[in-house]
């Protein structure tokens, strides 16, 4: 009898075990929340957590349960588990902050570290997480998913892409790697799609006239491209394989970090590699989509010498192959019409920053460069047979590009507490950027060869008046100096002396809301930009950039006003911003037809006597306790000259900016269950706008300007997540779907006279998405 009670005691102990959980409650930053709520979904069963955190449940009756941990001020956060049967279910909960999600610590709007609620000028992030949810393999990829940007695909055969901010074009914008601007007028090129996204931490994107801190061509706006940092020991590697409508596309990524025990000392490194097949969308063996070969990886290194010194070292090579045009095996000049480029992109920083007075100053040093190493060839095969075949064959219009850029500059900040009963954060701050470019090829008698050097310097007084009012001011003084090889074989030497003030106001007038508004000024140099460089196709000819002689600098006022409101509460975290721009161009460059010589047709780079941009943004964003989130946003804009510009000598002249549409915008849905499950939607809106479209024999009878239709890019990406408890790691399987509708440019030019500039529609057709990712 004693056995039978001393087993049933035993029985009913281990039955009670298998129906107990346990776990702890911390933050993000690993800080306990003692006294935290813990209940069972759609019971009344519920507890609480110790001083310490620790919770325990006993007695649960079934096999599967939904818990839901939340705290006062964080978004609450459940897990669907499975209780074990032989031991005790342990289940940990990591609460997010409502200030984490809603006041992140960004450096590009004033260089220095602000809380996004307390920083005067707006500074959204597009962080690591969303570029995976969108299915992003590059920077061009992820940078459609934020108001105000438009990434389009200018050329129908090597496909360059451009970055417009606030209706502005790629010159109007500067893009920032870790906060130096080494992106080259050659790399703004193809760069946005070499840069591959696990290289990227995270983006910080400031709209409207930044220059008076980042001097020229910050006039549209500035892209920070923030890499991966160390910050604990970690690994992944993933395998995606896209499918565009038979074309394959194979991408393998990977990234790992080791960090010391003292945590003084990290490094980190990443490799991308991507193969993609050639892809003709209409059949006549002309391609739509070039054939790309890409190679990267990098590496980001941080020491800490002593508690108030920091030293950071990233690197990163880049190599790219991109061949598009006429589908044959051979050389590229045996095809009627093809592009060849072979990129070698090197980008390196060192930063170093001691914090002394208390940390009440600061002191950053740094020194950044990229070099960019291209072989190509842009050509059109005359009639197979004839003299000028023959000499096409002897001379095919290969050419080579080198572009250099260095940066180095010192900066220092201080701390003034008790200013007029506030605290101030004095900047000051010098530093100089060298860019030497040089392309040519010699069988069109085509080359560009210039140097630009700028010195500029910078102050800021960013004044906390008191807990609503902060007032941000700051003036830029730079020293622009152009050398240029002209036509002629002479060189021509350009400065210009720019001063560049700008004044931002920060008001809270009650609790969750920000008003601000922003007067900044900028310019932009006489010089060869990134889309100067680039040689179009055209009626059967090549069409060049050339800059005129008497070239100025272009001037910009810009003013922004904008709104933000974010309400959160214990499930919620919704609000939205407002934002109204206008940007004015004095003197601004547009380009004119000037004729055509031997090879094609030429435009000229001149000064317009103005233009103004102008428009209004809407975001919203809703958050419930971490398992649906919506963003999106949507722009309406008007970009205009003053006076019409000639386009085409066959074409009315135009006030209307081409290539720009009146409205734009997007969104991101992502749906998160639980732990393992994921599932996001993204939208890409583009509506109509004008482009220009160039004639042919084979195509077009006489120029004309198309109007586009409109485009809504809808895709989806699903993941799940195994635990792989054995192996210590976990295993995530993900497929999707980009463009599910197929909404794509319908209409193309065909043969070796098309036009390579008529392009306007989304990047890619329907791609199917399929992969999986290792990692701990």
């Amino acid at each position: 009898m004693k056995r039978v009670i001393l087993f049933t005691f035993l029985f009913i102990s281990a039955l009670s075990k298998a129906q107990t959980i346990s776990g702890k409650i911390t933050t993000s930053k690993g800080e306990i929340l003692p006294f935290a709520s813990i209940t069972i979904k759609n019971s009344n069963n519920g507890t609480n957590a110790d001083e310490n955190g620790t919770f325990i449940f006993e007695n649960i009756k079934n096999k599967k349960v939904t818990l839901i941990a939340s705290f006062n001020g964080f978004i609450s956060s459940q897990k669907q588990i499975t209780i074990s049967k032989t031991e005790t279910t342990v289940i940990n909960f990591t609460l997010t902050e409502h200030a984490e999600l809603l006041d992140q610590v960004t450096v590009t709007g004033t260089r220095t570290d602000r809380r996004s609620t307390k920083n005067p000028v707006i500074v959204n992030v597009i962080n690591s997480q969303t570029l995976a949810d969108v299915q992003a393999c590059n920077l061009s990829e992820g940078l459609k998913f934020q108001t105000g940007l438009r990434v389009e695909t200018d050329c129908q055969t090597c496909n360059y892409t451009q970055l417009r901010m606030n209706g502005l074009s790629g010159g109007y914008s500067q893009i920032l790697i870790n906060g130096r601007p080494i992106f080259s007028p050659l790399t703004g090129l193809y760069g946005l799609e070499q840069v591959p996204t696990n290289m990227i931490d995270r983006i910080e994107i400031v709209r409207g006239g930044g220059s008076a801190l980042y001097g020229s061509s910050a006039i549209g706006g500035t892209v920070n491209v923030i890499t991966k940092i160390p910050k604990k020991n970690d690994y992944n590697i993933s395998y995606t394989y896209q499918n565009l409508k038979g074309a394959s596309d194979h991408i393998i990524a990977g990234n790992a970090t080791i960090v010391n025990e003292e945590k003084n000392a990290g490094i980190s490194f990443f490799i991308n590699n991507r193969a993609r097949d050639i892809y003709d969308h209409d059949g006549d063996n002309f391609s739509e989509l070039p054939q790309l070969k890409n190679n990267s990886f990098g590496t980001n290194m941080f020491f800490l010498p002593t508690e108030n010194q920091k030293l950071e070292i990233n690197f990163s090579k880049m190599n790219e192959y991109r061949y598009g045009g006429e589908i044959i095996k051979g050389a590229p000049h045996f095809a009627l019409q093809s592009e060849e480029r072979t990129h070698d992109v090197y980008v390196g920083n060192v930063d170093y920053q001691i914090n002394f007075n208390d940390d009440k100053s600061s002191l950053i040093t740094y020194f950044a460069s990229q070099y960019t190493g291209r072989e190509h060839y842009t050509g059109i095969r005359p009639e197979i047979g004839t003299i000028e075949d023959t000499q096409h064959l002897a001379n095919p219009p290969y050419g080579n590009s080198k572009t250099t850029t260095f940066q180095g500059g010192i900066q220092f900040n201080h701390k003034l507490e008790d200013f007029l009963k506030g605290n101030n954060v004095l900047t000051i701050g010098s530093e100089f950027v060298q860019d030497d470019v040089f392309d040519e090829i010699k069988a069109y008698q085509y080359v560009v060869d210039q140097v630009t050097r700028n010195y500029g310097f910078f102050f800021q007084s960013d004044w906390e008046i008191n807990d609503k009012w902060n007032l941000l001011a700051g003036i830029r003084y730079d020293n622009h100096k152009l050398d240029a090889l002209k036509k002629d074989g002479t060189r021509k030497q350009i400065t210009n002396n720019v001063a560049s003030p700008r004044i931002s106001l920060l008001f809270r007038p009650f609790e969750n809301s920000q008003f601000r508004a922003t007067w900044g000024t900028g310019f932009r140099a006489p010089q060869a930009f990134d889309t100067d460089l680039h040689i179009a196709f055209a009626g059967g000819g090549v069409s060049r950039v050339q800059l005129a002689d008497n070239l100025k600098r272009e001037r910009s006022n810009s003013y922004t006003v904008s709104f933000n409101y974010d309400k959160p509460t214990e499930h919620y975290i919704y609000g939205f911003t407002i934002e109204s721009f206008y940007t004015q161009l004095n003197d601004a460059f547009y380009l004119e037809s000037i004729g055509t010589d031997q090879f094609g047709e030429v435009f000229e780079k001149r000064n317009g006597d103005g233009a103004v941009v102008k428009g209004i943004t809407l975001e919203t964003r809703l958050n419930y306790d971490g398992i649906f989130q919506l963003d999106a946003g949507f722009t309406y804009q008007s970009s205009k000259y003053n006076t019409a510009v000639n386009n085409s000598n066959e074409l009315t002249p135009k006030r209307e900016f081409l290539r720009t549409p009146d409205t734009y915008g997007y969104a991101t849905a992502t749906y998160t269950p639980n732990q393992k499950f994921k599932t996001a939607l993204n939208l890409v809106y583009t509506g109509k706008m004008d482009v220009l479209h160039l004639a042919s024999d084979q195509n077009l009878t006489n120029d004309e300007y198309f109007r586009s239709p409109s485009f809504f890019n809808l895709g989806i990406n699903t993941s799940y997540k195994f635990e792989l408890k054995k192996l210590n790691t976990n295993l995530e399987l993900s497929a999707g779907v980009k463009n599910i509708f197929d909404s794509y440019q319908t209409k193309f030019d065909i043969g070796k006279e098309r036009d390579s500039n008529f392009i306007y529609g989304p990047a890619n057709p329907r791609t199917y998405v399929i992969g999986f990712k290792v990692f701990k």
